[in-house]
C-alpha cells in the first residue's frame, strides 16, 4: 500500500466505503488505486507534502504529493500548467472527521503515485477556475467552453437536466393509464403564419408548383416554430393520442431584450376533453376564482411543480395554487378618481379613465423612496414630492390632467387626509382606461423601477421562497400591444394567440360584436411576480374559430390560408382541449437563482441575439443566395 501523509493516518474503514466514493467521482477497478483524469489547479506546496486540488465535472478533489525520500518523483506535476487535462492514479484515503468538507468529494483525500498529462493547457484568455477574477460577460460568451468549466454553470446545467428528467418521470407516471402522457417530437420546420411574433424564415430549394402546374420562381421559406401550436392541436384532434407533452425548442425573431433568447424551450402540455368551466349551478372544483375551463390543465401543472420544486430544491408546496383574476391584478394600484372632487371625478368618468397613485412613504416605506427619486420618469407617469411648502398644492401642479389645476387647498387637503401624506412623500400619478386593455400600465412600469432599483441598492431584498399564482379571465382580443402592430395594423390581435377560447358567459357578446368586453379561458402561472408559463383552453368549434379569424382579427384570405388545415381538423369531431407552456429558461433561472436565463443554457445568445462563440448570424456568398432563388442585394 502507498505511504500515508501524517494528515491522514487513522483507522481505515472497509473497502466498500471506499468504493462508494470511487464509484461516484471516477472510473475506476474495484482496488484501492485510483485513476482519474482531471484538471489540476493552483497549489498549495510545502516541504513535507504538497496539496493540489484538482477538479472535474463532480467538483474538487485534494491530491496529496509526498515529499519524502522512498516516494516517488513527482515534481513535475508543480509546473503542470492550471487547466490542464492529467490521469492521475494513487490512493483513495478517507479525511479525518473534522476536517472533511461538504460536496460529493469532501470526505476523501487522494494520494498520487503517478501522473500523466493528457493535454497542456496553453495561453487561456481567462482562468474559469479563479472566483475573484471573473472575466466580462463578452469575452466569456467567446469563449463559452471555458466559462463552462466555473462550478456555478456547470450545477446550473446539471440541475436543468434533473428538472428534465423529473418533468418526464411525472408526466409518463402520473396516475392510473388515463393520465398517461406521451412524448411526441412535433416539426420545427413549419409555414409562416400570422399567429403573434416575428418568425424566423428558412429558405429552401424546394420549388413549389403554381396552381397552372409550372415551376414557381419565386423563393419559398420554412418558419422555424414559434411554438408547437398548430401541430399540438391537430395531435389532440386525431384522436391518437389525448395527453401529450415535449421539451419544445422554440423560436421567434424577437428585439434584444435582457430576459430572452431567439431560441427558447418550454415545457409544452396539451390535453383532450378539457372542461369549460362550471356553470353557476354547479360546483367549482377549486376555491379562489377560477371560474374559466381548463381546470385538468391546472392539476397537472400544479402536480408537476410541486414534484419540480420538492426533488430539485426539498420544498413542500401547497396542495393548490392562489388564483387572481386580471382584472383584479390590473387594479391593485390604488385608483383615487372616486376621492377626488365631483366636477374631477365626473371628467374622468366621462372619458373612461381613472386616477391611479402610489405613494411612496417617508416613514414606513423609506427603502423604496431613493428608488423613487432614482426612477427615470416616464411621459404617461408623473413624480411629485411634497414638502412643507407644496403641501396643499402639489396636486393642482400635476400635468396629469388638466382639470386638477383648478383644485383648492381645501380640496387637497381632505386628498391628502384620505392619503395620509406628509412631507416628504412621493406621490406617482397617471391615469389609465377604466376597462384594462392588455400591457402594462404607466405606473405598472413604475412599479418595476421602483422593485428592480430598490433591489439594485441593496435597499429592498425580494422572497426567495416560492409563491406562485395563476392570473386567469385576461381579455381575449387587445389593441394596446405594440409588439402585435406590425401584423395587427390597426385591427383587434389576440391577447394569447388566435385559437384560445373565449369564456362562455362572454359569447353572445363575442357573436354581437362586443369585443372589448369578452374575456378568455387564458391562463398565466407566475412566480414571486414573473410569469414562468401560459396557457388557454382552446377553440374547438370551427364555425366560432372561422368567426373570429373573419370578423374580429379581420383576416383576408391570404392570412387564413396557413390555418384551413386546423379548421378543417375542427371539423373531424375534434373534442375540447386545451394546454400550457411553461418557460423551462425562466423556470431554471429562479431554480438556480440567477437574474439571467443565460446562465442556465449551455450556449446561450447575448441579449441582441447574437453569438459570439459560433460568430452567428453571418451572411453567406451570393452563390449560395442565388441557389434558393433570392436576388442578392446590390452594392452599388
Amino acid at each position: 500500500m502507498a505511504p500515508r501523509s501524517p494528515a491522514a493516518v487513522h483507522q481505515e474503514p472497509p473497502l466498500s466505503r471506499f468504493s462508494r466514493f470511487v464509484k461516484a467521482l471516477f472510473s475506476v477497478t474495484i482496488t484501492r488505486l485510483l485513476s482519474a483524469a482531471l484538471r489540476p489547479l493552483p497549489l498549495c506546496k510545502g516541504k513535507r507534502v504538497s496539496f493540489y486540488p484538482l477538479k472535474d465535472s463532480y467538483g474538487t478533489t485534494q491530491l496529496i504529493v509526498d515529499h519524502s525520500e522512498d516516494a516517488p518523483d513527482l515534481s513535475a506535476l508543480a509546473n503542470t500548467p492550471v487547466e490542464s487535462a492529467v490521469l492521475i492514479e494513487g490512493t483513495v484515503l478517507l479525511r479525518p472527521p473534522n476536517a472533511r468538507r461538504p460536496g460529493p468529494t469532501g470526505e476523501i483525500d487522494v494520494q498520487v503515485e503517478k501522473f500523466t498529462i493528457l493535454n497542456t493547457a496553453g495561453s487561456l484568455p481567462f482562468v474559469p477556475s479563479n472566483p475573484h477574477n471573473v472575466a466580462n460577460d463578452d469575452i466569456r460568451a467567446r469563449y463559452r467552453y471555458l466559462d463552462l468549466r466555473r462550478t456555478s454553470l456547470s450545477e446550473n446545467i446539471k440541475k436543468r437536466s434533473k428538472v428534465a428528467q423529473t418533468v418526464r418521470e411525472v408526466l409518463h407516471q402520473r396516475g392510473v393509464t388515463l393520465h398517461y402522457f406521451v412524448e411526441v417530437e412535433t416539426p420545427i420546420l413549419l409555414r409562416s403564419s400570422p399567429e403573434g411574433a416575428r418568425e424566423f424564415l428558412v429558405p429552401t430549394r424546394i420549388i413549389k408548383a403554381n396552381d397552372r402546374g409550372t415551376g414557381n420562381t419565386s423563393p419559398t421559406f420554412y418558419a422555424l416554430q414559434q411554438s408547437p401550436q398548430q401541430p399540438k392541436q391537430l395531435l389532440i384532434c386525431s384522436g391518437g393520442v389525448d395527453r401529450y407533452f415535449q421539451l419544445a425548442k422554440c423560436f421567434r425573431d424577437e428585439d434584444g431584450r435582457r430576459d430572452r433568447q431567439p431560441e427558447f424551450t418550454q415545457i409544452d402540455i396539451e390535453m383532450a376533453f378539457v372542461s369549460w368551466g362550471a356553470h353557476e349551478s354547479q360546483e367549482v372544483q377549486y376555491p379562489n376564482t377560477w371560474r374559466i375551463g381548463g381546470s385538468e390543465v391546472r392539476g397537472v401543472v400544479e402536480t408537476l411543480i410541486q414534484q419540480i420544486w420538492q426533488k430539485i430544491e426539498g420544498i413542500s408546496l401547497p396542495s393548490s395554487f392562489k388564483v387572481m383574476t386580471y382584472h383584479e391584478a390590473m387594479t391593485r394600484i390604488l385608483d383615487v378618481t372616486h376621492i377626488l372632487p365631483e366636477k374631477q371625478r365626473s371628467l374622468f368618468e366621462d372619458s373612461m379613465e381613472v386616477l391611479e397613485c402610489i405613494a411612496v412613504r417617508k416613514s414606513g416605506e423609506a427603502q423604496f423612496l431613493g428608488a423613487s427619486r432614482a426612477c427615470k420618469l416616464d411621459s404617461t407617469a408623473e413624480r411629485i414630492t411634497v414638502t412643507n411648502k407644496t403641501l396643499n398644492s402639489w396636486l393642482s401642479n400635476a400635468t396629469t390632467h388638466a382639470s386638477l389645476k383648478e383644485l383648492t387647498p381645501e380640496e387637497i387637503s381632505y386628498i391628502n387626509e384620505k392619503l395620509q401624506l406628509v412631507p416628504g412623500d412621493d406621490v406617482w400619478l397617471a391615469s389609465r382606461a377604466r376597462i384594462p386593455k392588455g400591457g402594462s400600465t404607466a405606473l405598472g412600469v413604475v412599479r418595476l423601477c421602483l422593485s428592480e432599483i430598490a433591489q439594485a441598492r441593496n435597499d429592498f431584498v425580494i422572497t426567495t421562497a416560492p409563491h406562485f399564482l395563476w392570473i386567469t379571465e385576461f381579455p381575449l382580443f387587445t389593441q394596446a400591444d405594440a409588439d402585435k402592430d406590425f401584423l395587427a395594423r390597426g385591427r383587434w390581435s389576440s391577447t394569447h394567440h388566435p385559437f384560445t377560447a373565449p369564456m362562455w358567459q362572454d359569447i353572445d357578446a363575442m357573436y354581437r360584436g362586443d369585443i372589448e368586453s369578452v374575456r378568455g379561458q387564458h391562463y398565466d402561472l407566475v412566480l414571486n411576480g414573473v410569469e414562468i408559463g401560459g396557457g388557454s383552453v382552446r377553440v374547438h368549434d370551427a364555425v366560432m374559430q372561422d368567426f373570429i379569424f373573419t370578423n374580429i382579427l379581420k383576416l383576408d384570405e391570404a392570412e387564413k390560408e396557413p390555418f384551413q388545415h386546423l379548421l378543417h381538423a375542427l371539423q373531424c369531431g375534434a373534442p375540447p382541449h386545451g394546454g400550457i407552456a411553461l418557460g423551462l429558461d425562466r423556470m431554471m433561472a429562479m431554480l438556480c437563482n440567477t437574474q439571467s436565463i443565460r446562465d442556465v443554457i449551455a450556449f446561450p445568445k447575448t441579449a441582441t441575439g447574437t453569438d459570439l462563440l459560433f460568430r452567428s448570424p453571418a451572411p453567406v456568398s451570393n452563390e449560395v443566395l442565388i441557389q434558393y432563388g433570392i436576388q442578392p442585394r446590390s452594392t452599388t
